[in-house]
Parts: C-alpha cells; structure tokens; sequence
C-alpha cells in the first residue's frame, strides 16, 4: 500500500455487515429503478406492435428495423460515455442519460410513420447508451470484491423484474391510455413512461451519490474504511499488471475475449422475450388446463424462476470464484435449452425454458466480477463499456438469426441449440481467459488481505 492510499479503517464483523446494508437499501433500488425502467422502455414495441404497426402502416420486416436501430447509437456511445461519467460523476452523467431517454420516449408518442420511428429509435439508443455500462461502473466504486457477488444479483435483479413488470403496465395502458389522455393506447405508453423515466432522472440527481465520500449518511470511519479497500485494491492490481489505462483496455486482447464471452451469455435474452410468446402458442394444443392462459403471461413465468433462483444462487457464489459462479449456471441455460429442443409438451417446455432462463440471468451478474479484477480506473470504465457495447450486438444478431432459422426450417429447435451452441463457446472463453483475470486477482485481493491492520 502506498504512503497516499490511507488504511482501512478496522470495523466489528456485525458493524460492517450493517454497513453494507444500509450501503445495499441507499445505493441499489435507485439504480435499479433506473435499470427496470430502461429494459421496459426496449420492450415497449414488443408490447404494441399489433396498435402501432396498424396506425402507421408498417410491416413487421420494418418493426424488426426499428427494433434493432436502437441498438446502433447505443453500441456506438457506450465507451465515450463511461469516460464522461468518470470525468462529470456518477450523479450528474446517469441522470443526465435517463433524463435525455425519458424526453426522447415521451416524444416517440408523437411519431407518424416508419421513418420518423426509425429516427425516433436511433435517438433512443444514443440517449440511452452508457446506462448499463455506466452503472456497473459506479457499482464497482462502492462494493470491493468481497461485496459485490450481492450486490451485482442484487442490482441484476432489476432484469427478470423489468419482464414481469412492464406487461402489465403496457396492457393497462392500452386499454385505458386513450380515455386518459385522450390519444391512442400505444402512443400514451410511450408518453407515460417518458414522463416516468424523467421523473427517476431527477430523483437519481437529487439522491444518489457519486461515491462514498459524498455520501451525507456514512460516518467518515465508514467513509474511510470503505475508500480504503477500494483504494488498496486499485494500487494492487496495478502492481500486479492489472489495466489502469483506456487505450490498454481497448486494445487488450483478454479485453475482447471476456467481451465474446459475456455475448455469448445474452445471446439468448433477445430471441427469448421476443419469440417465447409465440413459441408457447405453438405449443398450446398441448399445454392441457393452461390452453386458456394468455402466451404472454406464461411467458413471463421464467422472469419468476430467475429471482428465485438469482437470490439462491448469490449466497453460494459469495464463497465461490467467480469463474465458478458464471460457468455453472451457464450450463444449465445450455441444458435448458437443449431441453426445450426435445419435448412437444407444453409444461415440459416452459419448465426447460425456466432452467436456461434462470441460468443466463444467474450467470450475467457473477460475469462482472471478473473484469474488475483485472481492470481499474480508466481502463475499467473504458473496459466494461467496451463488454457491455459488444454484448448489446446479441440484441440485434440473436433475434435476427433466430428468425431466420426458424424461417429457414420451420421450427424453432435449430435455432434453441445455436443459441446453446454460442453458450458453450463462452464457457470456454470463460475457463480459460476468465480463469486468468481471476488469477491475478486473488493475488490482488491475497496482497490486499496480508496489508490489512
């Protein structure tokens, strides 16, 4: 430990277990919020594609266009946004990104053809881009490594929430957005969860911290205790060849290996929510007593599983590595898939699609403890923007290859097993790359365990 990193300031074990909760009930519902928020607002032409293709004459060839505009601006911006959000602070730079979505979904309400949608979408992507990235940064300036296995399950949370909280959402808005607001159902979607959106912006300004010591509600032996760890891992890892720099993580190799992996892991996400609902209407001749339940709800009973088994599963990953942690339930998202490829039955099928659904959830919040174990300063901000850009390409490859395939052949089993395929690929990435991040650093955190008072 250098002369100008101070020491950690020593604290009772049940102390510091309270103090990382109250850190945990400050810091995470509000980026939470802001995460469920932002997966709701993708989903939104999912929800009323039927209403709005209608109204402005689209086809569904130019609906899958405008799906994956998003994802242009967002890819692009992701890395420059992560070195704003370091230069201005975590408060000021994410607001500013919710704030800026929030008025551009508010405006999309407003749109009257294709074209002016497909400009509406690549805004979108660009006011968004920086959020995911931008987060997952900031968390890494308040949770050492020992702390976030929970706190990553903890925020990631916000994903299987996002699922099952935005259908409801939209279908009430559909059916009563127009006796409200006087405009068609699917355009008062948009301009409500605009208006929300730039509401949690505010919120995020007006309450969230940049990092601990701004944080009114810490003590300064919490603050200090805190700020030290973080420190001492940081000046560690650099010693022990850890990236500091931007341009070092962008054009390091283990970089982009641990970028491919993390792709593989969402690959499934996108061709999941969007074709899950039809693929169980394929299947509704066999789901039995169900056959009456919409597709759409059925659909969002993995979104349940996933909780469940995310909470479970962080207990057992706080004591494991956390190459571990991400490959064990990335094989059950491959042996769900593959199970879902083998049945005909309803139930059966759905029970498969819970398994891999579970696992690719599971598995996305322990992948981020490894880059940061190799990663820090600007070359972690510019290193997990760079993951998270390259992974968002899943949100347009995966539902475009996997139409195409089932278009191809009929039947959405070839497609399932690709997706397994490219799993299995990460898992290797994983166990072998990954397996090397982890390496340098449990030498990091063992040097930063023997410098402790």
């Amino acid at each position: 430990m250098t002369e100008t990193t101070p020491a950690p300031v020593p604290l009772d074990e049940e102390i510091e277990r309270r103090l990382w909760r109250k850190i945990a009930v400050r810091i995470i519902p509000l980026v939470g919020v802001a995460y469920v928020i932002s997966y709701i607002d993708r989903a939104n032409l999912g929800y009323i594609a039927k209403p709005m293709t209608a109204d402005l004459g689209m086809t569904t060839a130019q609906l899958g266009l405008a799906a994956g505009l998003f994802f242009l601006g967002y890819i692009l911006v992701e890395v420059p946004s992560n070195m704003m959000l370091r230069r201005f602070g975590a408060r000021i730079w994410i607001s500013r990104i919710i704030v800026s979505w929030g008025i551009v979904t508010a405006l999309t309400g407003a749109v009257h053809s294709a074209t002016q949608l497909y400009i509406a979408r690549v805004i979108l992507g660009f006011a968004e881009a920086g959020l995911a990235a931008g987060i997952l940064l900031f968390l890494t300036f308040w949770f050492p490594k020992k702390q976030r296995a929970w706190a990553m399950s903890a925020f990631f949370l916000a994903i299987p929430l996002s699922s099952i909280i935005g259908a409801p959402i939209a279908a009430a808005l559909l059916k009563w957005g127009e006796s409200l607001l006087g405009i068609a159902g699917w355009r008062s979607l948009f301009v409500v969860e605009g208006l929300l959106t730039v509401l949690v912006g505010i919120v995020i300004f007006l309450f969230l911290p940049d990092r601990p010591t701004n944080a009114k509600w810490l003590t300064d032996d919490e603050k200090n205790h805190i700020e030290g760890i973080l420190e001492a891992e940081a000046a560690t890892q650099t010693t022990h060849g850890g990236l500091t720099g931007m341009r070092e993580a962008l054009t390091n190799k283990r970089t982009w290996a641990l970028a491919v992996s993390f792709f593989a892991i969402v690959f499934g996400l996108y061709p999941l929510a969007f074709f899950l609902p039809t693929m169980i209407e394929n299947l509704s001749s066999t789901i039995g007593s169900a056959a009456n339940v919409s597709s759409v709800l059925l659909a969002a009973i993995p979104s349940v599983a996933a909780i469940v088994v995310m909470i479970l599963w962080s207990r057992i990953a706080s004591k494991r590595s956390a190459v571990f942690s991400t490959t064990v339930p990335m094989a059950f998202g491959v042996l769900g898939l593959i199970g879902a490829t083998t049945t005909q039955n309803g139930p059966l099928f759905i029970v498969a699609v819970c398994v891999s659904i579970s696992g690719i959830y599971t598995a996305m919040p322990q992948f981020w403890r490894i880059p940061a174990m190799s990663m820090t300063g600007a070359a972690a901000a510019a290193g997990i923007a760079l993951i998270n850009s390259v992974s968002n390409l899943s949100g347009f490859i995966g539902p475009y290859a996997t139409g195409a395939i089932e278009t191809a052949t009929g039947s959405y089993t070839y497609a399932l097993l690709a997706i397994a395929a490219v799993m299995v690929g990460g898992i290797v990435i994983l166990l072998t790359v990954g397996r090397r991040a982890e390496a340098l650093g449990s030498r990091t955190a063992a040097e930063d365990q023997s410098m402790q008072p």
